[in-house]
């Protein structure tokens, strides 16, 4: 299994043997290495798993998103990164899609699945792929939304529980924590990687279809 950043670099937790992953060092790589920006997002609430700490009593992705500093605030930069993270070291790390940074398609977790294997069989390149307990983010380059909608406009069926992350969306990075359960790689960018390579939208678009459409995965789902 190809290693999950950050695993190696954890903080023990206090009082026992616990082990933490290491976020700060996971947003730092993600900021200055990679240039992709990001901002701490909403940590879970401590009353339990399923509750957010944000004011919506209703949140549908607990701990999952950003609410303070708001998105606009995602940043590559080393201090601002430093300063969040060094004051909430727990916080999950949120990436601000498009512009400068990879956009993302996600769908539900089956689905992800046989979506990858349908772009392995075809010898295709796949990117990095995040997987959150109920949903996968496959990142691909920046598109445009012309550009998208003309993509989904030649389709003749898009599955509802498909979903776009492009300018102005964001996704959630591992190793973090949320509400739902643990961020991780499925497809982990390559060890060293200067700035991960990422797919065109439209393979990814074309195979994900093909695998709501064989999974009977047409609503939406969170």
């Amino acid at each position: 299994m190809r290693e999950i950043l950050g695993r190696r670099r954890r903080l023990l937790s206090r009082g026992n043997d616990r082990r933490r992953p290491d976020m700060l060092g996971a947003a730092l790589t993600f900021a200055t290495r990679w240039q992709w920006p990001v901002l701490p997002g909403v940590a879970p609430d401590p009353r339990g798993r399923s509750h957010c700490s944000c004011p919506d009593p209703e949140c549908t992705v607990p701990g999952a998103h950003p609410f303070d500093p708001g998105l606009l605030a995602a940043t590559t930069d080393e201090r601002m990164v430093r300063w969040w993270w060094t004051n909430r070291p727990g916080a999950p790390v949120v990436l601000a899609t498009g512009g400068p940074a990879p956009c993302a398609v996600t769908l539900p977790a089956l689905a992800a699945a046989r979506a990858l294997d349908t772009l392995d069989r075809a010898g295709l390149r796949v990117g990095p792929v995040i997987a959150a307990p109920t949903r996968w983010a496959l990142l691909v380059k920046p598109y445009s939304m012309e550009q998208l909608g003309e993509l989904l406009y030649a389709k003749d069926f898009v599955p509802g529980s498909l979903r776009f992350h492009g300018e102005g969306g964001y996704v959630t990075l591992p190793p973090s924590e949320t509400g739902q359960g643990a961020v991780r790689w499925e497809r982990a960018p390559l060890p060293g990687s200067a700035s991960p390579w990422v797919p065109d939208v439209e393979a990814v678009v074309d195979a994900a279809v093909d695998a709501l459409t064989r999974t009977g995965v047409s609503a939406p789902e969170l």
